[in-house]
């Protein structure tokens, strides 16, 4: 690997085409990201087949793009020396957990563009990835830091000691947050994706006037939210007199309530410098805000990634893979896919 350290990210895991270049693991040259979210708006999720015909098409012009952006043509070269040698020092793409139509179209681009190039390539976990999002922003952050990771898919509590070392605190038992998100949205008749409709829509609404439950669970640190999205059916089918609105605002209430305080916990236990946001669900205008006040008042400091970092993109991905080609090496190019991939903690 060159002292660029130069790698091209790329992420096909769900309903986002991305690529990135990122030097060193912290420096983001290009970042390109390419939304599905149109396409599947009118189904009110994402349909799977949908997505991975749209990656097969999408996939080589963002990667284009994002070379480009890095100063390289297609073929890798610089634009002002296109016969001198490659610019990138490896590959990295989401190898999983998501969806494996989805994958496996990021996962082929980039273990050709591996082998073309005589570069290493390097299977990626897209939640580590995310561990990477807030701090590709803030390289200044000491740590260790305490990272809740929630989106549509997961939700969990992460302790990041080091680059490329982390412990996984606790998780969701059932529902993830985004999740829980949708399916609310859905129920009230609102738009997808869920989480910036209630985000929107609870800001004219009453946040005290339902007292919504908050799950206990046998970890400290995990989360539970199956039960209160049933309790949101529950009321409005007992009271159809209240408004969306009320509804919404309860309800993040509830969610918002229970991340920040389980994170702070696990800050204090881990006698973390501070707190990251990431994820799909970091987004939210009222988690980002109790998020930040909660951590000042404790005179921790917290990073709330952009939010261009908080949906799936690839310049996660590429730092991602920097650490772990510099812990681990290089991933066999017969390792495929893998659709429910866990985040089990570095060894």
């Amino acid at each position: 690997m060159t002292d660029r350290g130069r790698v091209l990210g790329i992420e096909t895991s769900c309903d986002e085409t991305a690529a990135a270049v990122v030097e060193r693991g912290r420096t983001v040259v290009s970042s390109i990201v390419s939304s599905q979210v149109d396409l599947h708006a009118r189904y009110g999720g994402v349909v799977p087949e949908l997505a991975g015909r749209a990656h097969i098409e999408l996939t080589l012009p963002v990667v284009t793009d994002a070379l480009a952006g890095a100063g390289l043509d297609r073929r890798g070269r610089s634009f002002t020396d296109p016969d001198g040698p490659i610019g990138i020092d490896a590959v990295a793409a989401t190898i999983g957990p998501g969806l494996i139509g989805a994958l496996l179209v990021g996962v082929s681009t980039a273990k050709a563009l591996a082998l073309a190039w005589d570069v290493p390539f390097v299977g990626v976990n897209h939640l580590e990835g995310h561990l990477y999002a807030a701090m590709l922003e803030a390289p200044e952050a000491e740590l260790p830091v305490v990272v809740l990771l929630a989106s549509g898919g997961h939700t969990l509590l992460v302790a990041l000691d080091a680059p490329g070392s982390y412990r996984v605190l606790g998780a969701t038992v059932d529902d993830a947050a985004g999740e829980a998100f949708d399916k609310v949205a859905r129920y009230l008749g609102l738009g997808y994706p869920g989480g910036p409709e209630i985000d929107r829509l609870a800001v004219s609404g009453d946040a005290a006037l339902i007292r919504f439950p908050r799950a206990s669970t046998a970890g400290v640190f995990d989360f539970s939210f199956s039960g209160l999205k049933t309790a949101v059916v529950s009321y409005v089918r007992a009271h159809p007199e209240v408004t969306n609105a009320d509804v919404a605002a309860s309800f993040q209430e509830a969610v918002v309530d229970v991340l920040v305080a389980r994170t702070v916990a696990a800050a204090e236990e881990i006698g973390a410098r501070g707190a990251c946001l990431a994820g799909g669900v970091a987004a939210n205008s009222l988690l980002r805000a109790r998020f930040a006040e909660s951590f000042a008042a404790r005179g921790l400091v917290s990073y709330l990634p952009s939010h261009a970092m908080c949906t799936d993109n690839a310049a996660m991905i590429a730092a991602a893979g920097y650490f772990q080609l510099q812990r681990s090496g290089p991933t066999p190019l017969d390792a495929g896919a893998v659709p429910d991939l866990q985040l089990r903690g570095s060894k």
